[in-house]
C-alpha cells in the first residue's frame, strides 16, 4: 500500500517541505533509508543521517533546523516519534485480519464467542469461557475454564491462560507467556521438605494491557494478582502472586517482582530490576537497570538505582567513589605505614 507525502501530512496534520506527491510503501530506520521508505528523526544524535539518507520522506519535529542540504521530503510535526508510531498503527490496522474458527480448534461446552472472532489451529478454549468481539486467538493458545476475555484482544501462539482469569478489552499477550500459573507458595515442614500451599486466586488484566513474550504472571494465593489498565510489560518478566501493578506502569525485560508487592501508577522500571516481596512503591517511581529494591519507596516520583537501591544522585556520587577504591586503598595503606613509623619513633 502506497501513501503520498500529502496524504501522510494530512493524517498527521503536519507541514510539508519538498515534493507533496512523493510516495512511500514501507518504513526504515533513517540510517538505513532507501527510496520509497519513510523514516523519522527524533534523537539529535541521529541528525547526521538525515543529510545522507535515501528515504523518500522523513518526519521531523517542527523546531528542527537543518545544518545542510536534505534530499528527502520533510514533514514537520509536533512530535516525530509519536507521529511515526501513529503511522505504524495505521499500517497495522490496514493489514487483513484473520477470521474464522479452524476445524482443529477445541471449544468447551458453555463457552460464548463474540462476533468477528478468529481462533487458530489447535487452540484450546475450556468450558464456560467468554471470548469478546474481535478477538484473535492464534494457534496453540490454551485458555482455561471459566476465563473471560474482553473485546479486541490478541493472543499470540503458545499463550497459556489458566482457569478463572479475567482479561480486559484491547489486551495483547505475546507468544509463550503464561497468565495464572501458581504462585511460589510453600510452607516449610522440616529442614528439607516443603508443603505446597494451594493457590486459589486468579489474575486480572485490566484494559489496554500489553504483555511481552515469555512473561509469567502468577495467580494469587487468595484474591487476585492485578495488572491495572495501560500497563506495558516487556519480555521475560516475572510477576509474583498477589502483586498489584498500578495504571500505565512500564517495565523492561527480565524484571522480577516478588509476591504481594504493590506498585503505584506511572512507574518505570529498566531492565533486570529485582523487587522484594510485600513492598509498596509510590506513584511515579523510576528504577534504573539491575537495581535491587529491598524496601518501600514512599516518596512519589523517586528515582532510585543500585543494589541495594538508593537515590540516583547518591548512587552517582557513590559510583565515583567506588571507581577510586584501589587508589584510596593505596593511600590508606601508605598512611597506615606512616602512622606505624611515627609510633615506632
Amino acid at each position: 500500500m502506497e501513501f503520498t507525502a500529502a496524504t501522510i501530512a494530512g493524517f498527521l496534520k503536519g507541514e510539508i517541505e519538498g515534493n507533496p506527491d512523493v510516495k512511500v510503501s514501507t518504513v526504515a530506520k533513517i540510517e538505513e533509508g532507501h527510496e520509497g521508505a519513510l523514516s523519522f528523526l527524533a534523537n539529535p544524535k541521529y541528525e547526521p543521517y538525515i543529510y545522507t539518507t535515501d528515504s523518500s520522506i522523513v518526519l521531523v519535529n517542527k523546531d528542527f533546523v537543518p545544518s545542510g542540504k536534505i534530499k528527502a521530503t520533510l514533514i514537520r510535526v509536533n512530535d516525530s516519534y509519536e507521529a511515526f508510531a501513529s503511522l505504524l498503527s495505521l499500517v497495522e490496522q490496514s493489514k487483513p485480519k484473520k477470521k474464522g474458527i479452524h476445524p482443529t480448534a477445541i471449544i468447551g461446552t458453555g463457552t460464548k464467542l463474540g462476533s468477528d472472532v478468529y481462533i487458530g489451529a489447535y487452540a484450546y478454549i475450556g468450558e464456560n469461557c467468554i471470548i469478546g468481539d474481535g478477538c484473535r486467538i492464534y494457534p496453540q493458545v490454551y485458555i482455561g475454564d471459566s476465563t473471560s476475555i474482553g473485546n479486541n484482544c490478541l493472543m499470540f501462539p503458545g499463550v497459556k491462560i489458566y482457569h478463572e482469569c479475567k482479561i480486559g478489552n484491547n489486551c495483547t499477550i505475546h507468544a509463550g507467556s503464561v497468565v495464572g500459573s501458581d504462585g511460589f507458595g510453600f510452607a516449610p515442614q522440616s529442614e528439607r521438605e516443603f508443603m505446597k500451599i494451594p493457590q486459589l486466586g486468579n489474575v486480572i488484566l485490566e484494559d489496554n494491557v500489553e504483555i511481552g513474550a515469555n512473561v509469567a504472571i502468577d495467580r494469587a494465593t487468595m484474591g487476585s494478582t492485578i495488572i491495572r489498565k495501560g500497563v506495558k510489560i516487556d519480555n521475560l518478566v516475572q510477576i509474583g502472586h498477589n502483586v498489584e501493578i498500578g495504571e500505565n506502569t512500564v517495565m523492561a525485560g527480565q524484571t522480577g517482582i516478588a509476591g504481594s508487592t504493590k506498585v503505584g501508577k506511572n512507574c518505570m522500571f529498566a531492565g533486570q530490576v529485582g523487587i522484594a516481596g510485600h513492598l509498596k512503591l509510590a506513584d511515579g517511581t523510576k528504577i534504573g537497570a539491575q537495581a535491587g529494591v529491598a524496601g518501600n519507596v514512599r516518596e512519589a516520583n523517586s528515582i532510585i538505582q543500585g543494589t541495594p537501591a538508593i537515590g540516583q544522585r547518591q548512587f552517582l556520587r557513590s559510583s565515583i567513589v567506588y571507581k577510586k577504591l584501589p587508589e584510596l586503598k593505596s593511600k590508606i595503606d601508605a598512611l597506615e605505614k606512616e602512622i606505624e613509623s611515627l609510633k615506632n619513633r
